[in-house]
């Protein structure tokens, strides 16, 4: 059972959340997708990123595994259809958050969600992404990278 305060996952049958207290309430059984931008068949890989590209590497959800390219001035997350990355869970915002160039990096913007944006396991309103950040939307673990710096 997932937390829809902080996204931790506690173990069946629990009251309260073991990571912040939040009190769990068991979700009716729901179906989770994440619609992910076109991409190859095994999807692309950090040499092949440009400068002003970042990939997104779903490591824990219902969707783990899943790649997203982000090569956009904006790429929006939520559970809105129309999102750039569609995360269909009940503990995402319609339109929970947003990365977003900034000079030479990336941002990630939190969109006024209910949840929480957080970034390595901190909550933010703003945070300048780093490659290898863990993003936590809702019950998605997500892995920020960047392509390799020269070698």
């Amino acid at each position: 059972m997932y937390c829809t305060r902080c996204g931790h996952k506690n173990p069946d049958g629990a009251s309260f959340c073991a990571s912040c207290g939040n009190s769990l309430q068991p979700l009716e059984e729901q179906t989770m997708a994440i619609t992910v931008a076109p991409e190859d068949e095994e999807g692309p890989s950090l040499e092949e990123l440009g400068p002003d590209q970042a990939l997104l590497v779903i490591k824990g959800g219902p969707t783990a595994g899943s790649t997203v390219l982000v090569d956009k001035d904006i790429t929006r997350l939520g559970r809105s259809p129309d999102s750039d990355v569609f995360l269909n869970d009940i503990t995402v915002s319609r339109r929970h958050a947003e990365i977003s160039r900034e000079g030479n990096g990336f941002i990630v913007k939190d969109a006024g969600s209910l949840n929480g944006t957080y970034v390595n396991r901190e909550r933010v309103d703003v945070a300048e992404l780093a490659s290898g950040d863990e993003l936590q939307i809702g019950k998605f673990k997500i892995v920020f990278y960047t392509a390799p710096g020269p070698q």
